[in-house]
């Protein structure tokens, strides 16, 4: 077994492990921990076995977007951050870990990078004389359109069942109503009060009080 084939393994290994440990921890810091290493080993399989553009994808839209988008929703959710906001120091272990293990792939995958052919073949895109990124492109646009199509409106409704499944009545939860909100007028917030800029001789504040309320 040469580097390359045991990288490979290595790569494969961490990522199940970290795929477990999104879907089995408790702490939803930790979870989105894993998910990073999950998505950064993952990505690093691929740059391995010479489909560099969906690695750097991965790596610049899940890592870099997504998981934005993943804490989000962790932040609104029904989580007591209050407990996780007073030991931040106990999350430093899980996330030096994660960076450890990061560098050391990314270390990994340079040392392994000129000895890819050994294990995967030869390249496609460049037995056809093009980048990378050129013939993914046209491999995805062209021969493989319908399965494209299909995966994005799977997402679509994906997203949409997200979203109806959130759009649920809790107690001691505030919620917005759109078209209560479009429905509002302009009296109904602002009301106009006349208060004189000056007292009229032989009136009192009392008075001038009663005056000013509707």
């Amino acid at each position: 077994m040469d580097f390359t084939t045991l990288a490979f393994l290595v790569f494969a290994t961490v990522a199940v492990i970290a795929a477990g440990g999104v879907i089995t921890v408790r702490s939803p810091v930790h979870a989105a921990l894993c998910l990073v290493l999950t998505f950064f080993t993952v990505a690093c399989t691929w740059i391995l076995a010479g489909a560099e553009f969906l690695g750097v994808a991965l790596i610049l839209v899940y890592v870099g977007a997504v998981m934005v988008l993943f804490l989000f929703v962790v932040m609104m959710l029904d989580v007591d951050v209050a407990p996780m906001r007073e030991g931040f120091v106990r999350y430093l272990p899980i996330g030096l870990l994660v960076a450890v293990v990061m560098l050391i792939e990314m270390l990994t995958l340079i040392g392994v990078k000129a000895e890819l052919g050994a294990v995967f073949g030869e390249d496609p895109a460049l037995a056809m004389g093009q980048s990378n990124t050129r013939w993914i492109a046209q491999a995805l646009f062209t021969d493989f359109l319908l399965p494209f199509e299909v995966a994005a409106v799977i997402l679509t409704i994906a997203v949409i069942a997200a979203v109806m499944l959130t759009l649920r009545r809790r107690t001691g939860v505030k919620h917005q109503d759109p078209a209560a909100q479009s429905r509002v007028r302009a009296a109904d917030r602002i009301r106009m009060v006349s208060m004189p800029a000056e007292r009229p001789a032989g009136v009192s504040e009392e008075a001038m009080g009663e005056e000013a309320k509707p």
